[in-house]
């Protein structure tokens, strides 16, 4: 497995048309692999996340076969520097033990399914932030994780430390189809309960819409 990370200028004209388009973004990451290709398999798939800091944007790409950015720098990156970096994410992965912790970051699309009024079953997105918190909170245990406070917090509930932020609400047409894609980003500490589990969580994505940026789990070890 490998991890990409691309810096991208925002205000470039290619980086705004990417930005502005999940199914453009989602068409640039996969233009990264060469026909025939490994996107997916048994040790992962191709999974993307935008992260935005300040005046900083990063496209982050976890993938089974290493990718190649050029387009990508070349129509939304910096003209200075390094272009992108790809590094190996096996080693990582492989060196994950239960009791470790770590930081994480994860945008997800959370949702649940109802009944709509003719008696179907629907899937829809969580739109509040209680019930966003719920969905992930919920979904620690079959991940192989489990949620911890921060060193020296004096915090009765670790679930209390979960941020939840960039929630958004985005409306686009997919063919013939109109598609409402919810989205959220969660960041905290977690505790590593289950390698296992937690591999395949950083492999294959957590939550739906992984097409769209959805289930990219980061992690960096807790200070």
């Amino acid at each position: 497995m490998y991890m990409s990370r691309i810096a991208l200028n925002h205000r470039r004209r290619g980086a705004v048309k990417l930005l502005g388009s999940r199914h453009a973004m989602h068409a640039a990451v996969m233009s990264a692999f060469a026909p025939g290709t490994t996107t997916e398999s048994a040790e992962g798939r191709v999974l993307w996340r935008v992260d935005r800091r300040d005046d900083a944007v990063d496209l982050l790409i976890v993938s089974p076969s290493e990718p190649c950015l050029v387009h990508i720098g070349e129509q939304a990156g910096w003209t200075t520097g390094s272009p992108w970096a790809t590094r190996d994410y096996t080693t990582f992965l492989e060196s994950l033990s239960a009791g470790e912790e770590y930081v994480f970051r994860l945008t997800a699309n959370p949702t649940h399914r109802m009944t709509a009024d003719d008696g179907r079953k629907q899937i829809v997105g969580h739109v509040t932030s209680a019930y966003q918190r719920q969905w992930f909170t919920e979904r620690a245990e079959r991940h192989g994780f489990e949620l911890v406070a921060s060193a020296g917090d004096d915090v009765e509930d670790p679930r209390e430390e979960l941020v939840v932020s960039e929630r958004d609400t985005a409306v686009f047409r997919r063919g013939q189809r109109q598609v409402t894609l919810v989205t959220a980003s969660f960041e905290g500490r977690l505790r590593v309960a289950d390698a296992d589990l937690l591999r395949r969580a950083l492999t294959h994505g957590i939550g739906r819409a992984k097409g769209y940026g959805c289930g990219l789990m980061t992690l960096l070890p807790a200070s």
